[in-house]
């Protein structure tokens, strides 16, 4: 599977002129030249032909043509550069973190823009309505930096209210009981002002532009928009109120693939933003929208829930992978489960295991198995639960951990240390000429959010133009588990940035979007490179796996041995092995996330992205 847009191979210097164009409303396009010979080919087929019924795109049996150097299953080559780097999930993201490293702005700048504009242009995955968690290298202190920007549940909603509402025993997957405080504005404005250099107000100026003028759509989140779409429209969705998810983006705002649209709601949220800060969302205008919105439809988050808000800068977790430190936020977040999967790992041989090989794979789902019953047992708020965190990330637990893995079959039923499959979320690095690296990711959660889109702060401004997170989903009801419900509590977070430090200096901004995907995909991401020796291109298109089943922090149970999903470009040989091995094989489900990557070496940046997604790669 090979990227389509052109952008992939643009050349920097041409960055300014596409980023303007894409602002203006797109032109009549010319007719289409008639031909005089009688050899003229048939008609293409529409769209709707093309994407429906062409039995020419979904072949597990056909694959990408022939590279003549690297590796023959990516999509395509890094791009490398000396001055500034950027991938994201967009081509116009990317362009605008280029565009504002070019004129003089930090990676954090860079970043904060780009993840504005996806906001507008990656709904499906993103926006100010949801969170935000970021690592970023200072090249000053020379060390991993941590933020967590989650937010909490609203005061005013109570467990027993909770209960009540919810639906086979768990918090509601949409609707205003999911909904928590969104953290990503808060924390763009945390990484601001400590680290940024060029004006607030600058770095929105692309995504306002292009929320106003409107861009063409790309094809996944076209795909995953229209789906979701028609997920809360359905009767008896829960949602509590569609009609301003509709007219954001309903049928004639949420285009299919090549079709230009906009969303000037937005666009106006993001000016008040650019104006009046972190106030404008937390305390001012926008505050005040919410409040009314949720009292309107009988929900509970309030101004006071909004202004309590603050993202909280936290030192990261890490783990030694064969001379490789790898970082991880602590929980609420997951990123201790990647460093536990590469913990245990250690202690196999995977490169004599041979890459996708049934016996490398095998020894990492096993460590995924053993790392999740921890997650689920200890991943919680720590100000309502402190887990711990010193003995489960220690090289000694390791040890005893990986010595429960058999080569010869599956482990039965899992447990922790005695003391969700798919997320949508975007991922985006950025470096600058300074030295300086970030690693961000921010989510609205499962499908696109909780289904509401606030109402604006009045005439000439309907809606606010962006969905809430349902991030609540991911609380526990069970009593005396540690990611119990509480008001004003932080629910377990699935969004973890990658990081990785190799001989004390930066090497990997990294992330892999996609729920429990995460750690899964970031272990493979550095066993790709480590042990396999692949490029940050390569180690990110090579064929992966994702394994479901584990027991949930939400108080979801394991299932044995769960089911092991691979991607199509699995060698068979390894398939059978595996299924032999006693693993329960599933189809691929386009699960396996997302990848995002910037790599330092001395005096240049490379950056990837990877083909199941529409990003781009950038550096100059």
């Amino acid at each position: 599977m090979r990227r389509r847009t052109f952008l992939a191979a643009l050349p920097v210097g041409l960055s300014a002129v596409a980023h303007a164009t894409s602002q203006q409303p797109a032109s009549t396009p010319p007719a289409a030249p008639t031909r005089t010979t009688d050899d003229a080919p048939a008609p293409a087929p529409s769209r709707a032909e093309a994407g429906a019924v062409n039995p020419n795109l979904k072949r597990p049996d056909v694959h990408s043509g022939d590279r003549i150097a690297g590796a023959s299953y990516a999509s395509r080559s890094a791009a490398w550069g000396v001055n500034g780097a950027a991938a994201t999930a967009h081509p116009l993201a990317t362009l605008a973190a280029i565009d504002i490293l070019r004129a003089g702005g930090s990676a954090v700048d860079a970043a904060i823009a780009a993840n504005a504009v996806l906001g507008f242009v990656e709904p499906v995955s993103c926006g100010i309505g949801g969170d935000c968690f970021a690592m970023l290298w200072d090249p000053k202190t020379r060390k991993v930096v941590g933020l967590n920007g989650s937010g909490r549940s609203p005061r005013g909603l109570s467990l027993e209210e909770v209960r009540r509402r919810a639906v086979n025993g768990f918090v509601p997957r949409v609707g205003m009981t999911s909904v928590s405080v969104p953290g990503a504005v808060d924390a763009w404005w945390s990484l601001h002002q400590r680290y940024g250099r060029l004006k607030w107000a600058e770095l929105f100026q692309a995504a306002i532009a292009h929320a106003q003028a409107g861009v063409p759509q790309v094809q996944t989140i076209g795909y995953y928009l229209g789906r979701n779409l028609a997920r809360f429209l359905k009767p008896g969705s829960g949602v509590e109120e569609t009609a301003n998810a509709e007219r954001v983006y309903g049928p004639g705002a949420a285009a299919a693939e090549g079709d230009v649209w906009r969303n000037p709601d937005l666009a106006r949220t993001y000016k008040l933003i650019a104006r009046g800060g972190r106030e404008a969302f937390y305390a001012g205008p926008i505050a005040q929208a919410i409040e009314r919105y949720f009292r309107r439809i009988g929900g509970w988050m309030t101004r006071a829930d909004l202004s309590a808000h603050h993202a909280e800068w936290t030192e990261p977790l890490s783990t030694d992978y064969r001379g490789v430190d790898v970082y991880g936020l602590a929980p609420n977040s997951q990123g201790l489960s990647t460093l536990q999967m590469l913990g245990i790992l250690r202690h196999f041989d995977l490169r004599g295991m041979g890459f996708q090989s049934a016996q490398s794979i095998h020894h990492q789902v096993e460590a995924k198995r053993l790392a999740f019953e921890d997650r689920a047992r200890y991943f919680a708020d720590p100000n309502f639960f402190r887990a711990p965190l010193e003995q489960l990330n220690s090289p000694a637990y390791a040890a005893e951990r990986a010595k429960l893995i058999r080569a010869d079959r599956v482990m039965e039923r899992v447990m922790p240390m005695d003391a969700p499959s798919r997320g949508d979320t975007t991922y985006l690095c950025t470096a600058d000429k300074n030295g300086m690296m970030v690693s961000l990711i921010q989510s609205n959660f499962r499908g696109m959010g909780s289904g509401l889109v606030p109402d604006g702060t009045g005439t000439g401004h309907p809606t606010l133009g962006f969905m809430f997170q349902d991030r609540g989903e991911l609380f526990s009801l069970t009593d005396g588990h540690p990611n119990l419900y509480a008001p004003g509590k932080r629910p377990f977070q699935t969004i973890i940035p990658g990081f990785a430090v190799r001989g004390g200096e930066p090497w990997l901004a990294f992330g892999v979007m996609g729920g429990d995907m995460q750690p899964q995909g970031q272990a493979q991401i550095i066993i790709n490179m480590v042990d396999y020796g692949l490029d940050l291109q390569a180690a990110g298109d090579s064929p992966r796996w994702h394994h479901e089943g584990s027991s949930e922090p939400t108080g979801e149970a394991q299932q044995t041995p769960g089911l092991l999903r691979l991607e199509t470009g699995v060698p068979e040989a390894t398939r059978k092995a595996l299924a032999a091995l006693g693993w329960k094989l599933g189809e691929p489900d386009g699960g396996f996330g997302g990848y995002q990557c910037i790599e330092r070496r001395p005096g240049r940046y490379g950056a990837a992205t990877e083909m199941r997604k529409d990003g781009v790669a950038l550096a100059y």
